[in-house]
């Protein structure tokens, strides 16, 4: 497909308020030239939060419903006789965009059940600890402390000082927190309270060499940062394929190098753990089937790594990083509270964080900016510190951020 580059101009209430240089955002391919258009979101309401859960494009939502309507057709063909056929083709798909072996990855249906068969088969006990930081998701923070509880290792959360300032000064931080006791780490490669990104690689080179396990949560990651397994080299690593990749609701996939996928248990039992006819890899055998489930998420996976080839998405996660620096920095201008990181590309994706005013309250300013405004946009509490958490996609223009910048200008 051809593609369209079209500049948009600054809105009154940036140049006016804030005289800021603002990025060009493209406008792609839909019915009115813009990317927005091949989005299902509801036009009424500026939509400012894609790392919640996603969104599907229009085609590759079109191809989910006609793996469904496969399904639907019959049954018995789609699960039992051509399934583990169509999602090793989905995994050799997906295995090249975030270059590892196709037998490395299994799919999943959410980062937090990948995450649980990987805290489930860990052998650490007592007398161990498993290091992480302060920064992990709270669900996955609960996760590793009830196992904690549960296999009685420490669960250990060093406190990363605020704000950041070199990948190179995190990396020595961080690592000052390992002991003789510290047999796994885990660590979010793109944090999901505070927007940042760790220099994982460096953490996984160093455990290696001293024989410790990590464990990385690349969440947000596929779609967003570009990814290679080889490269980075982890022990396990979970990725989200509905966020940023674009993928229908539901779709994750978890990886585990091939001299630790012996150690991983099933989070749930079923044919695979005897099967009929066995596969070339136990790894896939025993995770791959959970009983009877709609599959047809995961076959969609090439639609949506199409879809992105197609309208050139490293350009436009390009373009998408420019406008979310511009969101940062005007709304660190507003409100005059430091930011988490200094405006350095080693630290930032699509999506930022802002500090707000200590006295806003969170929750209310959220549905304020929702039911008043009508902008979805994330608001949160971390350290006893509101902030406000604004992602950007490839449909989202700089009217959308200015939107929010004159709602947050009178709202507080």
């Amino acid at each position: 497909m051809a593609t369209q580059t079209t500049d948009i101009g600054l809105s009154q209430i940036g140049a006016a308020r804030f005289g800021a240089e603002v990025p060009r955002q493209a406008k792609r391919l839909g019915p009115d030239g813009s990317l927005r258009s091949l989005f299902l979101l509801d036009p009424s309401v500026t939509y400012l939060n894609h790392a919640a859960y996603g969104a599907t494009p229009r085609p590759v939502f079109e191809s989910f419903q006609r793996w469904q309507l496969q399904l639907e057709r019959q049954p018995v063909d789609f699960l039992s006789r051509y399934s583990t056929e169509r999602l090793a083709y989905s995994r050799a798909v997906l295995a090249e965009y975030v270059d590892t072996e196709r037998d490395n990855l299994v799919y999943v249906s959410n980062g937090t059940t990948g995450l649980n068969i990987i805290a489930r088969s860990i052998t650490a006990g007592a007398g161990d600890e498993v290091l992480t930081s302060d920064h992990e998701h709270g669900g996955i923070d609960r996760l590793w402390r009830f196992t904690a509880e549960k296999k009685g290792f420490r669960w250990v959360r060093r406190e990363i000082p605020l704000p950041v300032t070199t990948h190179a000064d995190f990396v020595e931080y961080f690592w000052a927190g390992v002991t003789p006791q510290t047999k796994v780490i885990v660590l979010s490669q793109f944090t999901s309270p505070t927007s940042l990104v760790f220099p994982v690689k460096e953490i996984c080179r160093r455990a290696r060499h001293q024989g410790i396990v990590t464990v990385i949560d690349g969440s947000h990651v596929p779609g967003q940062l570009s990814l290679s397994l080889r490269e980075l080299d982890p022990d396990f690593y979970v990725g989200i394929l509905h966020k940023w990749v674009c993928a229908p609701k539901g779709c994750a996939f978890f990886y585990a190098r091939p001299s630790v996928q012996h150690l991983v248990e099933p989070l749930i039992v079923s044919w695979g753990w005897e099967p009929k006819h066995p596969g070339p890899s136990r790894f896939i055998d025993i995770h791959e089937w959970q009983g009877s489930r709609d599959i047809s998420e995961f076959l969609a996976v090439p639609d949506a790594l199409e879809f992105q080839r197609q309208h050139n998405w490293t350009e436009v996660r390009t373009e998408c990083r420019a406008l979310a620096l511009y969101a940062q920095r005007e709304i660190t201008r507003l409100t005059g509270v430091t930011p988490y990181h200094p405006e350095l590309p080693e630290w930032s994706g699509q999506v930022v964080c802002a500090q707000l005013p200590r006295d806003v309250d969170a929750e209310r300013l959220k549905n304020d900016l929702r039911f008043k405004y009508d902008i979805e946009v994330s608001t949160d509490v971390f350290r006893n510190w509101p902030r406000i958490r604004v992602s950007i996609q490839g449909y989202n223009t700089i009217e959308d951020v200015d939107r929010l910048l004159h709602a947050l200008g009178r709202l507080l």
